[in-house]
């Protein structure tokens, strides 16, 4: 599907300065908005902030089943080798495995949980589909860091994501404490959108998803996101939960610890946004990155 116009140009030869953004954040209003699970003051702080953090969110009991199914995976030979695995550079060890809601039905279930579901909808306004999940590894004293970005920014320009009108949700699925590279997210950044400069190479995601060169904006935008907003790193137990919106800045650091830091990521996208053709011009991603063949609308499953 084309789009005849492309309302957020980036990478780009020459840079072009930060703009506000023209997309609503909260995208629900009236009756719609009221029924939702999330109180007017965390739709207001989600609007102001870019996310919502829910320390514990899932129990004990249902986090242990994702986290052996978690410790299945780090052993699976056969894993290592599917083209949705991605290993860190120069070595074995797994940074990230893609599509995994294709891969287990524990986590294919988990996409669908009502709970989650109902607060995606109040904030994207619509039915939703799941554009992309992953799991990111960090294993101790190896795992590395994810340089500051936008998912948006990536979305739009190398899978054709037309608007701003989609989501992230972090589960984190191993404690996330101060020393084992937790989630960082710059508040209020979400509010700009950063044009980036260099052009998008073909398969670019082969190089990317180990090492983020292309699509990382430039440190003086940076700066007067941190300057104005600041940084938050929300941390938790296992069954900890992070919402945050597409466009908003984060990235987190190396693994410097002793303890793992694994979390796992479902990208809904709303029905009313499916994606067009890459905005660089490259062809489209594969499947496992960019969901082009299912948009059907999520069911909740108990």
């Amino acid at each position: 599907m084309k789009e005849t116009q492309d309302l957020f140009p980036t990478r780009l030869e020459r840079k072009l300065g930060m703009f506000e953004r023209i997309d609503p954040v909260v995208h629900s209003d009236g009756e719609q908005r009221a029924r939702g699970p999330l109180s007017e003051a965390q739709l207001d702080e989600f609007d102001r902030k870019g996310f919502l953090s829910f320390d514990g969110f899932f129990g004990q009991e249902e986090m242990d089943a994702f986290l052996q199914e978690l410790r299945d995976y780090e052993d699976d030979e056969d894993l290592k080798l599917s083209e949705g695995t991605i290993l860190e550079p120069g070595k074995q060890e797994i940074r990230s495995v893609f599509g995994i809601h294709e891969v287990s039905e524990h986590f294919s279930r988990l996409t669908r949980d009502p709970r989650l579901l109902a607060m995606v909808q109040q904030i994207l306004g619509s039915e939703v589909y799941i554009h992309q999940s992953r799991i990111n590894y960090k294993p101790g004293f190896k795992g590395k860091g994810f340089d500051w970005h936008s998912d948006f920014e990536t979305w739009h320009s190398e899978d054709g994501m037309p608007r701003m009108r989609s989501l992230s949700c972090s589960i984190i699925l191993t404690d996330n404490g101060e020393f084992n590279g937790p989630l960082m997210l710059i508040p209020g950044s979400h509010r700009q959108f950063v044009p980036c400069v260099g052009r998008t190479p073909e398969d670019n995601y082969k190089e990317s998803l180990k090492s983020q060169e292309i699509g990382v904006p430039d440190e003086a935008s940076l700066r007067d996101l941190m300057v104005e907003g600041d940084i938050e790193a929300p941390k938790g137990p296992a069954g900890s939960l992070v919402m945050f919106e597409c466009n908003t800045m984060h990235g987190s650091n190396i693994n410097m610890s002793c303890w793992p830091r694994s979390n796992l990521f479902f990208v809904y996208n709303s029905v009313e946004n499916t994606l067009h053709d890459p905005y660089c011009g490259n062809r489209p991603r594969p499947e496992f990155l960019a969901n082009r063949k299912d948009w059907r609308p999520l069911t909740p499953v108990e």
